[in-house]
């Protein structure tokens, strides 16, 4: 690669810092896979080797089975049908790689799209509400520009990174102007981006279209990486996922019979439940009840009244921290005494400020684990709370997981969003993040393992599931 001993040489001296933090003893080779392992330029060679009307020869991923799934939680009751799905990767066969670097430029653009002001929402019909999540994911994204562009920037033409931000506000149509402004106007090499998951599935139609590379660290949609497009990664565990572990948790290792569901009426809720409803029939144990309510609502009485008629042994919400607050507060006050259980939103401030001390010994699924012991964790947190003057949450650290990757990805590749792509797509061994390492599974899902969150004294505690001694279902 032209000047890659240059550029590895560089990165070998310097230290992550951020604007008013100190020098790290942390080495920068701990926070990314070295561009000179044998394994890394291995790929790269492969990548310049194909030209411009081959796909590198490298291998694709082939999962065994998708996302992971239990024998005994898989469609078609056991029965294999004739073709599976999203277990093969999937690759791109066009001729972008060909593409040689503009001449001139002043800086290196990345993309960055979602929730940052407040607007109108399709969702909720009159103010959005996902600004609470989309200003530390873009404060995470910035804080990772930032850093890189202390060490130098994009170091073959010793320019700096540019953010080039867009806000998600939750009217159809509208993200997809955003990637097509992003794409074909301020010319960006990359996206990370966004929460809404309609709005995420339009972005990534037009991001296929304008051949451009969208890393997704919000949104927790599993149908997000069922559209078989090969320019999306994500690095978030999704609702599949979490799902899967509540119902072990529930069936498998407490022996819960009856599990009822209330869920906010967006697609965050409408697809976060899928799987919390097809593993409970599955395993013999079919949801007796369902409640949707309208985001922004305030008064629940007449769906937990009808959840609270089937006398199920627990509830579970998925929707945002303060619809969970409410609910679990208004079933206190009705004398609903089920055990609650939530989604990953649930996990947060705002939640046990709410819920005060109906708070105690509510589990919600989380996709990571915040009390790892990690340093480049600590000073992630210690470096962004000196730089917003507040604390660091899950948005903000999986934006900043995903915009490093993408950074990262740049450097190796160049200026070419085709190779950029596939530096992605072929990652050589699970990107070092600060949530963890982030292996990718056939569809560039983010394959690690997810938690479960248990609020105790108002403190959330962090349980895998061999904390929890969880049985597994049976592997296919």
């Amino acid at each position: 690669m032209p000047r890659l001993a240059g550029i590895v040489a560089f990165l070998a001296s310097m230290v992550p810092l951020t604007a008013g933090a100190q020098p790290s003893s942390t080495t920068a080779a701990s926070d990314w896979i070295p561009l000179d392992a044998p394994d890394v330029q291995a790929m790269l060679a492969a990548i310049d080797a194909a030209g411009a009307y081959r796909t590198p020869a490298l291998p694709l991923k082939k999962d065994a089975r998708y996302a992971r799934t239990a024998a005994d939680v898989t469609p078609f009751g056991g029965v294999k049908p004739f073709k599976e799905n999203f277990l093969l990767q999937m690759d791109y066969a066009g001729p972008g790689r060909a593409l040689p670097e503009p001449e001139e430029l002043a800086s290196v653009k990345v993309g960055f799209i979602g929730p940052i002001d407040s607007t109108v929402s399709i969702a909720t019909g009159g103010r959005s509400h996902e600004e609470a999540l989309g200003v530390p994911m873009l404060q995470g994204a910035r804080l990772a520009v930032e850093e890189w562009n202390r060490r130098g920037g994009y170091l073959r033409r010793r320019i700096p990174f540019e953010l080039v931000t867009s806000n998600d506000n939750g009217l159809w149509g509208s993200s997809g102007n955003e990637i097509i402004k992003q794409a074909y106007q301020d010319e960006v090499w990359g996206i990370l981006g966004t929460i809404d998951g309609a709005n995420s599935h339009i972005a990534i139609r037009v991001a296929l279209k304008a051949e451009v590379l969208m890393i997704n660290t919000g949104d927790t949609d599993p149908t997000f990486v069922e559209t078989n497009i090969p320019w999306v990664a994500r690095v978030i565990g999704d609702d599949r996922q979490q799902a899967y572990l509540l119902a072990d948790y529930w069936y498998r290792k407490l022996g819960l019979a009856r599990v009822a569901i209330i869920r906010a009426s967006n697609r965050y809720g409408r697809f976060g439940v899928r799987e919390v409803r097809d593993s409970s029939r599955r395993l013999g144990h079919p949801i007796p009840i369902e409640m949707a309510y309208k985001v922004g609502q305030t008064d629940f009485e007449l769906e937990l009244r009808r959840i609270d008629a089937v006398k199920p042994d627990a509830v579970v919400h998925w929707g945002d921290a303060r619809d969970a607050a409410a609910i679990l507060n208004q079933m206190r006050a009705l004398g609903m005494k089920q055990r609650f259980f939530g989604s990953d939103r649930t996990v947060s401030d705002a939640f046990v400020e709410r819920a005060a001390g109906n708070g105690d010994g509510v589990v919600a699924a989380f996709p990571w684990k915040p009390e790892r012991t990690d340093p480049r964790l600590t000073r992630f947190r210690d470096d962004y709370r000196r730089r917003f003057g507040v604390e660091a949450e899950t948005y903000a650290a999986h934006a900043y997981d995903g915009m490093n990757l993408m950074l990262w990805a740049i450097q190796a590749a160049g200026l070419n969003r085709a190779k950029i792509r596939d530096v992605v797509a072929h990652l050589p061994r699970p990107w070092p993040g600060i949530t963890g390492d982030i292996a990718f599974s056939a569809v560039l899902d983010d394959d690690g393992p997810t938690y479960l969150a248990r609020l105790e004294k108002g403190k959330w505690t962090y349980l895998s599931r061999e904390d929890l001694l969880i049985p597994a279902g049976p592997r296919p």
